[in-house]
């Protein structure tokens, strides 16, 4: 049985290829081991056709398993354009909406007592707007909301360019509010984004909750 394999981000960088056929592997648990990279890093995910898997999960021939490193994210759009809050929050604009909250994320100038110069964003897209669209889904059972768009940025970005915009319209403001928070909350948590921070000397990606 042979897959596709696919690494992000720093697993990239280590092992030196971005995609390759990997063959005789029969459960997700297989996949690190089939490599020959080593020690199987911390807090590593998987994907199986675009969708989160267990290690326990069989495959089958020709399915697609993305190593996800730890992450960091239409109306769930991952780009290299410079982002619009603007765009998103016309999304999401609504007859019934009586309140639009929205979140802009900023690249700041210092991070972990460094000088950053610039960040670097990478993404899993085609997995992260169908993920951003699951946040989505469930923010409308928690909440009574109109509509949500979340658009975030990949590639190079310089210091006060925005990383993501998010807007979330609804009848009551208390709802918008709440489910804007919860929104780029969980986009940290689960959304395949990675970030690069470049310092003065150096650079570093930054993990799951950034």
């Amino acid at each position: 049985m042979r897959i596709q394999v696919r690494l992000f981000a720093g697993l990239r960088e280590v092992a030196g290829w971005a995609q390759r056929e990997v063959d005789g592997v029969e459960r997700v648990a297989d996949v690190w081991p089939a490599l020959g990279l080593g020690h199987e890093p911390e807090g590593l995910l998987y994907a199986v056709n675009r969708e989160y898997a267990d290690r326990g999960q069989e495959l089958r021939d020709g399915d697609e398993v993305a190593v996800i490193p730890p992450v960091s994210g239409g109306a769930f759009r991952v780009t290299d354009e410079p982002l619009s809050l603007e765009g998103v929050v016309t999304e999401v604009a609504d007859e019934r909406a009586g309140g639009i909250a929205t979140f802009t994320g900023t690249v700041r100038r210092q991070s972990r007592g460094r000088e950053v110069t610039q960040l670097e964003y990478e993404a899993y897209a085609e997995m992260a707007e169908d993920v951003m669209a699951g946040i989505a889904k469930d923010l409308e059972v928690r909440y009574d909301l109109c509509s949500v768009a979340i658009h975030h940025r990949v590639g190079r970005l310089e210091v006060g360019e925005a990383s993501v915009v998010i807007a979330v319209s609804a009848p009551h403001r208390q709802d918008a509010l709440a489910a804007c928070k919860d929104a780029i909350d969980r986009l940290k948590e689960t959304v395949p984004l990675w970030k690069k921070e470049v310092y003065e000397g150096g650079e570093e990606w930054i993990g799951r909750g950034s």
